[in-house]
């Protein structure tokens, strides 16, 4: 027996007709350093019409790839609904990461077009010669385009293929399971690996986003996407708002402190996505002086463990953070950490990756690929599959990542028997000391609680009689004298002595990834050269 259901596909068209026709008069507000430029939902779709005839003309008429080299704005955002609804392959390029890893991307998605900010030309200007396969290059702005020249590709100003192209369009019936975007991998080991999103993940990722057990997303909602629209789609929170008819709020390239919360205090977000880090730098800005960030309801926060110590601040402030994890993999929310109702201890809850979402399962898989209890005891590396899942890589074969239809995360940790996560660590970060495990993660936790650590990365390095040890690289705050035995009596109270680190490195930041993440990677090397100036406690 069949259902009588009509079969309409789930389309990132769908989501742009509903949120600028239906919901037209929300608007994206996009800041200029002065003030705020806006848009409404209503004009958006007409400038989304605009540029997909526009690209058209520019022979775009099928799949081709048409990448973004962008801040969060709303020229971005215009991409993000022109591109896939038109029918070719929307491909956000990660401007934080390294030349070569770039071109690589740029050549290995065949990208036919960059849209480019006018702010970014003399980056995009370094690499743009070796990109082999894009023909043309749109420019927002009022940019000097003679930096791009020696490249030999064909040069536009976004604003001027705009007004010469109607505001309606002829938007084709599209098949939701074709690709609609693709985002590479940060490639912390090897090249960047691509994965590939369908219209009909992107619509079951963004429905997601809206229930009540995701961000609870709804018209009345202002949305500050802090996290970049070229890191995994900033976790689906655009097409998110656009489905609830939500206003976004774009913070463009000013992504310090003092912007954030001028943003915050001016406009009134009700909800905001960022990593740990950039939250740190808003509380510490934010108490030196007396912002208001009590419009904020919800502050989704991943890509790294939050502390518990960050929670507690911001519920000090009024701000209700809630973990959430995914990874470009998983679209990439799969888990968000609200506690569930009538919980004596939320605290329990809230400083787990959360509990996963509807449409999605998990599993705890050991040695031998033995699947473990999800009893939120037995340990084991994390794999995941559902919707909006990828089953594997663009044009590049690594079976390691899957396993029998599940995705190997990489993660390490438990599942607990209704559904929350907590992750230990990642398989490659866990310390083996002596045989037994010291989680990186909880050190680090730990050590930000600390009043006078701002951040704290922890790594394995070798031990000549323990095989490996943790070595704890701190970032004080200015004026702090605290030091290593202070920190290691801090521990000692708090875990198992043997899990205590006697190695420790005072510096000034912790290096980061692309994405805003510890770049535990550099560290290790830093160490291995010997550039870290370590300190020894016993």
């Amino acid at each position: 027996m069949w259902s009588t259901m009509q079969d309409h596909p789930l389309t990132i068209t769908a989501i742009m007709r509903y949120g600028t026709r239906i919901c037209g008069e929300a608007e994206v507000a996009t800041f200029t350093g002065d003030g705020m430029r806006r848009t409404s939902y209503a004009e958006l779709g007409r400038r989304a019409a605009r540029l997909a005839n526009a690209l058209r003309r520019l022979g775009v008429d099928a799949d081709q790839r048409v990448a973004t080299f962008q801040w969060n704005n709303t020229e971005h955002l215009e991409a993000y609904l022109a591109v896939p609804s038109m029918g070719a392959v929307l491909h956000t390029l990660n401007i934080r990461l390294a030349a070569d890893q770039l071109v690589y991307i740029a050549d290995h998605a065949e990208d036919d077009v960059v849209i480019v900010d006018d702010t970014l030309v003399p980056l995009l200007a370094t690499i743009l010669p070796r990109m082999k396969t894009v023909r043309h290059v749109l420019v927002t702005g009022e940019a000097d385009l003679t930096p791009l020249e020696p490249a030999g590709k064909e040069l536009h100003s976004y604003e001027a293929l705009l007004a010469a192209e109607p505001d309606t369009f002829d938007w084709p019936e599209l098949d939701e399971r074709q690709a609609a975007a693709m985002c590479y991998t940060s490639g912390t080991t090897g090249n960047p690996k691509g994965v590939v999103y369908s219209h009909r993940t992107a619509y079951l990722h963004s429905m997601a986003a809206c229930t009540g057990n995701g961000f609870g997303l709804r018209a009345a909602d202002r949305v500050l996407p802090v996290v970049p629209m070229f890191h995994a789609n900033a976790w689906g929170l655009p097409y998110a708002a656009l489905m609830a008819g939500a206003s976004l709020l774009m913070p463009d390239r000013f992504l310090q402190a003092e912007h954030l919360v001028r943003i915050i205090e001016d406009e009134r977000p009700t909800i905001s996505g960022a990593v740990p880090t950039i939250w740190n730098e808003v509380l510490r800005y934010a108490q030196e002086n007396e912002s208001d960030l009590s419009s904020l309801r919800l502050v989704p926060c991943g890509g790294s463990a939050v502390p518990e110590s960050l929670f507690r601040a911001f519920d000090d402030l009024g701000v209700r953070i809630v973990q959430a994890w995914g990874m470009t993999e998983t679209s990439p929310l799969a888990s968000v950490a609200h506690p569930p109702p009538a919980c004596p201890d939320p605290w329990r809850y809230r400083v787990t990756q959360g509990r996963i979402v509807s449409g999605l399962e998990v599993r705890v898989v050991g040695d031998g690929d033995t699947v473990l209890p999800a009893d939120g005891a037995s340990v084991g590396e994390i794999e995941i599959r559902g919707a909006w899942i990828t089953g594997s890589y663009y044009r590049d074969e690594d079976p390691s990542k899957f396993h029998d239809g599940w995705l190997r995360t990489g993660d390490v940790g438990t599942v607990s028997p209704d559904g929350y996560l907590v992750l230990t660590d990642r398989a490659k970060d866990v310390i083996k000391s002596g045989g037994e495990w010291i989680s990186s993660v909880e050190l680090e936790n730990l050590l930000m609680g600390h009043p006078d650590v701002v951040e704290a990365a922890v790594i394995g390095v070798p031990d000549p009689k323990w095989q490996e040890r943790p070595l704890a690289s701190v970032v004080l705050r200015e004026g702090a004298t605290t030091s290593a035995a202070d920190l290691r009596a801090y521990l000692a109270d708090r875990v198992p002595r043997w899990q205590v680190p006697e190695r420790w490195s005072f510096i000034a930041a912790v290096p980061k990834t692309s994405v805003g993440k510890f770049s535990k990677r550099t560290l290790r090397r830093l160490y291995a050269e010997g550039a870290l100036e370590v300190v020894e406690t016993k």
